[in-house]
């Protein structure tokens, strides 16, 4: 398939996803009038995908930017694909709606594009994102995520996105959705992080195999939020092998990784707040990697996760217990 700035994937309710999403996470001490302005720059530079979430804390910002560009008459809303994501406290079903509802108007849309389970694990459902016990552990919780579900697919029915999906999903998890006996509409994606060091080989494998796109996110290596990621892991951007092989393309070792996860099949989300990278990013198209690249590229995974989750491996339902 060749791969142009236009490129969507074809997603299993019939809608379609632009190939390459800008990502607006940031830590908690970035200010989010940064998010509002590079979303901005983004959508300049030709991103049309634009992936948020709740739990980012900036949705109004990023709404703002939004329709900015749409007022300015460059853009209509039918040209943004816009995401959102289901956070941990709002799993049980009568939180699910009006908790789609509230980012609606926070971005104030009138619909998201694309609507996320943000993660399989569940907090203790409340207006406190992170409930925690008197002696400072996290609080779960254990709605069954087929009910959960079911209510996704409500949103999807009654308008309010127009595909819904799953992020952070194990195999076993994405199986309990896709074998519910009365399931209405499969997940359209997992998003996933996904790497050069973490290439999520065999969920891709399963992914395709049931018409789920995957997702990539922390494609150059995360944000590397101390709270999140071992500060002495290897940087995705430093590694020698990925150097040589932008050095041969004339490209930034950003661009080459990017490239390399489109390749594959996989929906790319590229995180940057520097307009110079952010637009870099997206000058993917113009040039394609070999077989023989591809391949390099493929044999650096080490199976190695930025964002491990090991504060939450004593949750029933962390994905990462599973093999994939």
């Amino acid at each position: 398939m060749e791969l142009t700035p236009d490129s969507c994937i074809l997603l299993n309710d019939g809608h379609k996803m632009p190939v390459i999403g800008y990502g607006t996470y940031a830590p908690q001490e970035v200010s989010k009038s940064l998010a509002e302005e590079s979303v901005g720059i983004a959508l300049e530079v030709g991103f049309r995908h634009i992936d948020c979430a709740f739990i980012y804390g900036n949705e109004v910002e990023v709404g703002r930017a939004i329709r900015e560009k749409i007022a300015g008459g460059t853009l209509k809303r039918e040209d943004i694909f816009y995401t959102g994501k289901l956070w941990l406290t709002d799993h049980t079903p009568e939180r699910v709606r009006p908790a789609i509802e509230r980012s609606l108007r926070d971005l104030q849309l009138d619909y998201m594009d694309l609507f996320l389970i943000h993660n399989p694990m569940e907090l203790k459902p409340g207006d406190d994102p992170y409930p925690m016990d008197e002696n400072g552990k996290v609080i779960y919780h254990n709605t069954d995520i087929r009910d959960t579900w079911k209510v996704m697919e409500d949103c999807k029915a009654a308008g309010l996105t127009k595909s819904i999906g799953v992020s952070s999903f194990n195999r076993r998890q994405l199986e309990l959705i896709l074998n519910m006996p009365d399931l209405r509409y499969k997940p359209v994606c997992n998003q996933v992080e996904c790497h050069i060091f973490f290439n999520q080989t065999k969920l891709l494998g399963f992914c395709k195999s049931h018409d789920i796109v995957l997702v990539a996110f922390a494609v150059l290596g995360s944000s590397r939020d101390a709270g999140w990621v071992d500060q002495d892991s290897p940087y995705v951007l430093e590694d020698p092998t990925l150097i040589a092989v932008a050095k041969k393309y004339s490209r930034t070792p950003a661009q080459v990784a990017i490239r390399h996860l489109l390749q594959r099949e996989t929906v790319v989300l590229a995180k940057s707040f520097n307009p110079k990278r952010i637009k870099e990013n997206f000058q993917v198209f113009d040039f394609e990697l070999s077989d023989e690249d591809m391949k390099t590229l493929n044999e650096l995974d080490r199976n190695m996760r930025y964002v491990d989750g090991s504060r939450w491996f004593d949750h029933p339902k962390c994905p990462f217990h599973d093999e994939y």
